[in-house]
Parts: C-alpha cells; sequence; structure tokens
C-alpha cells in the first residue's frame, strides 16, 4: 500500500541523523491496547500499524476467537472512535503461515494457511508477513531455505489472487518476507548475547525469495516486498533484555543500504531503553515491532489499580487472585515455557514474556477486571494512594494532564511503553 511504500522510500532517501522515518507495529488484540495506540497516533497525526498474528486471530477464531474480518472491523470501529483518519490506519498480518497448523502434515497446513492469507488479504490487511519458516508434521527440522521460500509463494499467490478478487480492491499489499526466530537445532545462544543475521544469511534469504516469486510469476509483487525479518540481537526471557548492540550490527546494516525498496523489520524490541530504538530505527530497523512489553506494562497498571483497590475499597487483590487461578487451572497458554517450579508464582505474575496476555478475554477475567474498575470508579482513590501505586499517574493529575478516572489511568499506564518507539521514529 502506498503509505507503506512511501514510508520505506522516505527512510532510504533520509539523512542520517538523530531521529529516523520509521513506524511502530503494535501487535496486540487488547482493546485498551489497540485503543490507546490509535488515540496517540490520532494525536500526533501519525499513522497506526495495527498487526494480528496466525495465532491470534484465524479463519477458525485463534485465541481471541476473531476472524480477519472481525479483527477489521474491530480495530476500524476502534479508530474512528478515537478519531484516527482511515487513511492513517494499517493493518498487518504478522508471521501469517502453517504455524498454527503445524502439528498437521505440511499439505493440509500450507492449505489452512493459504485460506487464512486469502482471508486476512480480503478483509483489507495490508501488510502481510510471510513465514513458513516453522516445520510441520513429517517435515525435516530444520526446514530447508528453499523450501521456506517456496511455501511462501504459495501464499503469496493466494494473497494475489485474493485482492484481485475483492470487489473493493484498494491497494494491493505490501508484503515482508524472513524471521528472526533460529532455526530448531542451529546455534544455542549463551545467555548473555545473541547471534545477529550476518549479511550473507541476509542475502541468501532474500534472493532465495527473490528468484521463487520470479518462478511463479509474481514481480509485481515482488516489487511490493518492502522489508526482511531478521535477528539484530535482541531478545528478552523472563526476566532479562538482551539489548542492541549497534556494533554488531554494523555489517547486516550496510547490507540493507544496498537493497532499493527494502528495509528491516525488528521482532522482539520489547523493554529496549529508547535510546537502543532509536538507534535500531537509525540503523534500517524502520519497522519495530512490540508486542508483550505493551501487555506488560497494561497488566502493571492493572496490578496497582488492584493493589489500590485493596487499600481504599477493601475488597482484596480479587483481579490478581483471579487471573492466577485461571492461568493455573487452563495452563496452555504458558506451561511450555515456564519451566521451573520453585519460580512459577513469579513467572506467572511477572515474567516479561507476558502470557497473561492469552487470558485477558477469559469471562472470569474479563469480569474481575470489570468488577475492579468499577469500584474504583464509583469510590475514585485519594491522591495518596495514586502516589504510592501510579507515580507516575500521579504526577499527570497533579500537572493536570491526567483524569482519575480509571480508564485514563489505564490509558496512560498503557501507552507509555508505545510513546519510546513513536520518539524512536520520525512520521
Amino acid at each position: 500500500m502506498k503509505l507503506m511504500l512511501d514510508l520505506v522510500r522516505r527512510h532510504k532517501q533520509a539523512a542520517a541523523g538523530s531521529t529516523a522515518v520509521g513506524i511502530p507495529s503494535v501487535c496486540s488484540a487488547h482493546p485498551v491496547v489497540i485503543a490507546a495506540t490509535l488515540r496517540e497516533c490520532a494525536a500526533q497525526g501519525r499513522p497506526a500499524l495495527i498487526e494480528a498474528t496466525s495465532n491470534q486471530v484465524n479463519q477458525d477464531g485463534g485465541y481471541t476467537g476473531m476472524t480477519p474480518l472481525d479483527f477489521r472491523r474491530y480495530v476500524t470501529d476502534m479508530a474512528a472512535a478515537e478519531g484516527l483518519p482511515p487513511e492513517l490506519l494499517v493493518l498487518g498480518g504478522d508471521h501469517l503461515g502453517p504455524n498454527a497448523w503445524r502439528k498437521q502434515p505440511a499439505e493440509a497446513a500450507m492449505a489452512k494457511a493459504e485460506v487464512m492469507v486469502a482471508q486476512y488479504v480480503a478483509a483489507g490487511f495490508r501488510k502481510i508477513h510471510l513465514d513458513c519458516s516453522m516445520s510441520c508434521a513429517g517435515d525435516p527440522v530444520p526446514l530447508p531455505e528453499p523450501e521456506i521460500a517456496a511455501r511462501a509463494v504459495r501464499l503469496c499467490l493466494a494473497a494475489e489472487q485474493a485482492w484481485r478478487d475483492a470487489p473493493d480492491r484498494g491497494e494491493p499489499p505490501v508484503y515482508v518476507i524472513g524471521t528472526e526466530v533460529p532455526v530448531p537445532g542451529g546455534a544455542h545462544e549463551d545467555l548473555g548475547e545473541l547471534a545477529v543475521t550476518s549479511p550473507d544469511a541476509a542475502a541468501s534469504t532474500l534472493e532465495l525469495h527473490r528468484h521463487a516469486f520470479a518462478r511463479a510469476g509474481l514481480e509485481l509483487a515482488w516489487e511490493r516486498v518492502i522489508a526482511m525479518v531478521v535477528q539484530p540481537g535482541v531478545e528478552f526471557d523472563h526476566h532479562k533484555v538482551i539489548d542492541y548492540r549497534p556494533e554488531k550490527a554494523k555489517a547486516l546494516s550496510a547490507f540493507i543500504e544496498r537493497q532499493p525498496g527494502l528495509v528491516f523489520e525488528a521482532h522482539s524490541t520489547d523493554y529496549q531503553t529508547p535510546d537502543h530504538l532509536a538507534q535500531l530505527a537509525r540503523d534500517h530497523f524502520a519497522i519495530l515491532k512490540v508486542g508483550p512489553g505493551v501487555t506488560f506494562a497494561l497488566r502493571e497498571t492493572l496490578w496497582a489499580l488492584a493493589a489500590v483497590e485493596r487499600e481504599w475499597v477493601g475488597e482484596g487483590d480479587g483481579l490478581v487472585d483471579t487471573v492466577l487461578g485461571v492461568m493455573r487451572a487452563e495452563p496452555e497458554h504458558w506451561r511450555g515455557y515456564y519451566q521451573d517450579p520453585e519460580r512459577l508464582d513469579v513467572d506467572l505474575a511477572y515474567s516479561l514474556s507476558d502470557r497473561i496476555r492469552y487470558y485477558w478475554a477469559h469471562p472470569a477475567v474479563r469480569q474481575a477486571c470489570h468488577t475492579m474498575l468499577a469500584r474504583l470508579d464509583a469510590a475514585p482513590p485519594p491522591l495518596t494512594l495514586l502516589s504510592q501505586y501510579l507515580p507516575r499517574q500521579y504526577e499527570a493529575v497533579r500537572d493536570g494532564r491526567l483524569q482519575t478516572h480509571t480508564d485514563a489511568l489505564l490509558r496512560d499506564g498503557t501507552v507509555r511503553a508505545l510513546r519510546p518507539y513513536l520518539h524512536a521514529c520520525a512520521a
């Protein structure tokens, strides 16, 4: 689409400076996260890029229960309510491929992935990340790169056909290729750092996809491939962040400078410092994806409000107890991640990987959250408790920049995780 193509063009033309042209990509289905993002972008006159993953949203509903069309309506309705012009909203699909069905044989999983990608494009998603890097049942591990590229082409063909068949076709989709996830059985990283993708590996991925697109007659679609996902050396685990080290990515940045019309997309940038985010943008990681980092900030704010409720209303930690109780009763979203039984209580409640984000839509959790917020709105807490548990929001309230309604407090706590991304990227 024109907005993303223009952004890449301006990034490539921009002279090196303190701020680079880029855009944050907010990958979340939580209504507070999305609404806060849309409001902040509307206030700054900035485009908002909202993405859904193949596990969140697909033709079977994903873990959100939403199809691509459902998600588009969900986000566009919020954009209208928050005052963001339609032309400044970009919907993207992240890691679109067979991941949700990888336990099935490859042909069955790819058939499902083709339907999913077509539905994303038909619903109006215009930034499509083609990711077929995962092995399906019966596949070799790791999956050979030529096969990854061939499967990406299958999905691109489905996407292009869906765009041509759409009654209100609109602008054609743009594409992102590659993945930051190390292949299974590949290099083992130590706890202190990650291996940065080498320029040779990036060049190989690029050329394999370029030739595969050409063989399939997708030359026009290839002109709309705007970004590659690589590993810049950033990551986080449950309680630690691996920070960006620009000197290690210098050769990788030089490589992308020589590729017309192409930038990098950086995943797992959550919890990077503002300076590191700005340096990533300057080093041609023009699309900065964030997900758990924003829902982690949402969870922090809700936990603080729960503490205020305990002190002020005397109802106890109803929300926290409910969330952790549901997680223990239904462990499928965290069981494969939290392996240390002695640290389980801390991991469930505070891990940077924020598996709590999978549970906010649970009926019991949603009701507990609604009840807590309603109690605090019915009996607004004093400034002393805001100062104790929400000191940054207290300062904003005292300065007259923020209301004490829980909706305002919650949005402010959430959007603080997004503002460094907007600051790192010039519009």
